[in-house]
This record gives structure tokens, C-alpha cells and sequence, in this order.
């Protein structure tokens, strides 16, 4: 495709809560557009929602709904994905999904725009955002791995409700007021929609995201290992998650231990490696306790890190606490990030 002026974008999925960003965020940002073209379910089709001061139609998102489209922002499910994304690239769209359908696919590059951009040179059509809570955490370890060289990563999560979706927060929401009213909480979605067994999340901690494989970890544990390491592309780099959800609606926090492959340096070090670091925020004063929270980041573009340091017992280990927004850097933004510097960098 050559480089144009503006281009013809489809959103697919442009009825739901990440779908609703990606709009907002197009239209906030300016992205170069010409037409664009919401699509969504049957269920959905005919609803009007707004861009750049007009009605914009939603449209059933079929195989021939991507005729002209230049790019198409995909999050609308994995399935929908595997179904219409390769329809969209016959058309001659670039695809970036949102999903976790081809994260994993060696031909298709997994990105975030900070930490591997390089990665898109590389694409076939189709170009995988990760999942949420891999994104805002590589967004970290990058430039530490940069600096000083990294070996060893130890994350525990610690999710927002909505990583489930919106019928995620209302089901917290009910749970809230049935706990307060003293009413029987009644669980049907976390932690897994669909799973023969659920828990309440009012006032509560699961640690539980997504299905358990035959390794014990959960697909959203490996998630985070697997596309952490081929991000930064480390095969060999050391990596461990346990992640939790918690009655929180918005964005996602994370407890990160690192070994670095120095053991000269200070807390003082790793800071100015990530208060000069590209998309990140370093908010990390004991003194006036400093820190980010999930309130403090919601509705933010950033990822935020704080209370960094060293560990007592290991020359060379490091803690630090980042959060970040997951329907924003963790889902909506990075999607869009990525079409910008396709289109910034000439390189659809």
C-alpha cells in the first residue's frame, strides 16, 4: 500500500467498551482519516454512534465489509478475528488485532510501539496487539534490559474486572450491593465465563484469570510468559506469572521482581533508566508516598511505575510496582499507537 493523505479505517467491534476507546482515541489524535467504517455483530448493526461531529452507521462486519479499507482495528473476540481478519488482508487491509488469535503466530509480529516497533517492518497483514498485562509491564523491562542486561522476571498481577469485559463489572456491581444489603452474592462469570464453578469478586481476590493448563499455570499466566519473551525477543529469558483478579473496574496493577545482569547498581540507577523511558511515568517518592494506584491511571495513556528497589538479600534483584490503564494502554491506545506509526513511518 502506498503512503496516503488519509486512509479508509474499520473498526470492528465498534459497539464495545474497547471498541468505544478505539474510536474516541481515533477521533482525539486526528488519525488521518478518510472514511470509517464501524462493524460489529448482527445484534448491534444499526445502532449510530458518533464520530468527528457526525452519525456514523454500525454495520454488520462481514467478509465483504472490508472492500477499500485500508486498515482494520480489530476487538471484537478471538473468533471473530480468525473468521474475518485473513477476509480483511484478501481485501488488501492491514489488520491490527486486538485479540489473542495470532499473538503466538511466528508471522505475525506482536508489538508495542515503544518497546519493538522495528517488529512491524515484519508484518503480512496482520499485526497482534498483546495482552493487556504483558504490554504495560515490557514497557518497563525494556529499557532495563537495554541498560543493564535482564535474566530473570517475576510478576504477580494484580486485574481489573473489566480485562473481563463489561458484564464483569456489572456482575461486581450486584455482588457490591447484595454484600451491603446483606443478600446472597451470586457468581456467574469470574473467574472464568462459561466454567462449570465461579466465586464472588465483592470484596474479594481470585487468583484465577482465564482457564488452568496442564502445567498449573492459567492461559493468562502464559500468556504473559510466552509474549513477554518473544516482545523482547529473549527465548531464553527466565519468566513466571501469577495473576489475580480483584474487585477493582479499572486498570490493571503489577508486582514485578527483575534480575538484572549487573549486580553494581543502586535503586537510583533503575530509575533514571525508567524516568527517561519512552511511554512510562515514574511516580516513586517514599518520603511523600509517591506511588501509582488503578484510580490514579485510569483513563491515562502512560504506564506508571513506582516504589522500585533493590532487593535485600540479591545484588542484582529489583522490585518495582507498575500500573496501568487496561482498556487504554492495555487494549484501545496501543491499537491505535500501532496504526500511527504504520502510517507515520510509511510502513503499511
Amino acid at each position: 500500500m502506498s503512503h496516503k493523505a488519509a486512509y479508509n479505517v474499520a473498526v470492528v467491534g465498534a459497539t464495545g467498551a474497547v471498541g468505544q476507546k478505539i474510536i474516541k482515541l481515533l477521533e482525539e489524535k486526528k488519525f488521518p482519516i478518510d472514511q470509517i467504517k464501524l462493524l460489529s455483530s448482527s445484534r448491534s448493526a444499526g445502532k449510530k454512534i458518533s464520530f468527528n461531529g457526525e452519525e456514523v452507521t454500525v454495520e454488520e462486519a462481514l467478509p465483504e465489509s472490508f472492500a477499500g479499507v485500508d486498515i482494520a482495528l480489530f476487538s471484537a473476540g478471538g473468533s471473530i478475528s480468525k473468521q474475518l481478519a485473513p477476509e480483511a488482508v484478501k481485501h488488501g487491509a492491514v489488520v491490527v488485532d486486538n485479540t489473542s488469535a495470532y499473538r503466538m503466530n511466528k508471522d505475525v509480529p506482536l508489538v508495542v510501539p515503544e518497546v519493538n516497533k522495528e517488529d512491524l517492518l515484519n508484518h503480512k497483514g496482520i499485526i497482534a496487539n498483546p495482552n493487556c498485562s504483558t504490554i504495560q509491564m515490557v514497557a518497563a523491562l525494556k529499557p532495563l534490559q537495554e541498560a543493564f542486561g535482564l535474566s530473570r522476571v517475576i510478576v504477580s498481577t494484580y486485574q481489573a474486572v473489566s480485562g473481563a469485559g463489561m458484564t464483569a463489572n456489572k456482575e461486581l456491581e450486584n455482588q457490591t450491593a447484595s454484600h451491603l444489603n446483606k443478600e446472597e452474592m451470586h457468581a456467574e462469570i469470574l473467574p472464568v465465563k462459561g466454567d462449570k464453578k465461579h466465586y464472588p469478586i465483592a470484596f474479594n481476590a481470585l487468583p484465577q484469570i482465564d482457564v488452568f493448563q496442564e502445567n498449573g499455570y492459567t492461559f493468562e499466566e502464559m500468556k504473559m510468559i510466552n509474549e513477554t519473551k518473544k516482545i523482547m525477543h529473549a527465548p531464553e529469558l527466565s519468566v513466571a506469572a501469577t495473576c489475580v483478579r480483584l474487585p477493582i473496574f479499572t486498570s490493571h496493577a503489577e508486582s514485578v521482581y527483575v534480575e538484572l545482569n549487573r549486580d553494581d547498581l543502586t535503586a537510583a540507577d533503575i530509575q533514571k533508566v525508567l524516568n527517561e523511558a519512552e511511554g512510562v511515568i515514574l511516580e516513586d517518592n517514599p518520603e511523600t508516598q509517591t506511588y501509582p494506584t488503578p484510580l490514579s491511571a485510569a483513563n491515562r495513556e502512560e504506564v506508571f511505575i513506582g516504589r522500585v528497589r533493590k532487593d535485600p538479600d540479591l545484588a542484582n534483584g529489583f522490585h518495582m510496582w507498575i500500573v496501568s490503564d487496561n482498556l487504554m494502554k492495555g487494549a484501545a491506545w496501543n491499537t491505535v499507537q500501532i496504526a500511527e506509526t504504520l502510517v507515520e513511518n510509511k510502513w503499511l
